[in-house]
């Protein structure tokens, strides 16, 4: 693990996406909430809560954080058949939150698709990425295009 004792604290943020492509009767059932395991989105965003949370406990040499804010959208595309999760996680501590907001995007994709896997089984989950990231000796950073 890297030592961060004499490093400051400071404001971070982090956003990450995941993007799943779908039948778009799959991603109709889950914007109408038609889907027999139930409130998908919710049952996603809590995960993709619960995860950043846990992110240390998952991923080998993770600091724990004080993780501030953790929020989940999800912009539906029914005629692209695409569903896409933004995290975007907050922390005022010595070091980032890049991989609490990767990991609540792809907690949550991976729980969209156990709760629709029964109707859908080709979902494919791509495009797990960092959007941009603030805070930090480094500053502010932003991928291209995003």
């Amino acid at each position: 693990m890297v030592d961060v004792t004499r490093k400051a604290e400071t404001a971070r943020e982090a956003v990450a996406q995941i993007v799943l492509r779908m039948k778009r009767s799959t991603l109709a059932a889950i914007k109408v909430g038609q889907v027999a395991k139930g409130d998908v989105l919710g049952v996603a965003r809590t995960a993709g809560i619960l995860a950043a949370k846990r992110t240390p406990d998952l991923i080998p040499l993770c600091h724990p954080l004080r993780i501030t804010g953790v929020d989940l959208t999800f912009e539906l595309n029914l005629r692209a058949g695409t569903l896409r999760i933004q995290s975007r996680v907050r922390t005022v501590d010595k070091t980032g939150v890049e991989m609490e907001a990767l990991t609540a995007a792809a907690a949550a994709g991976l729980t969209v698709y156990d709760m629709v896997k029964a109707v859908d089984k080709g979902i494919t989950l791509t495009d797990l990425c960092l959007l941009r990231k603030s805070g930090g000796k480094s500053g502010p950073w932003r991928r291209r295009g995003a």
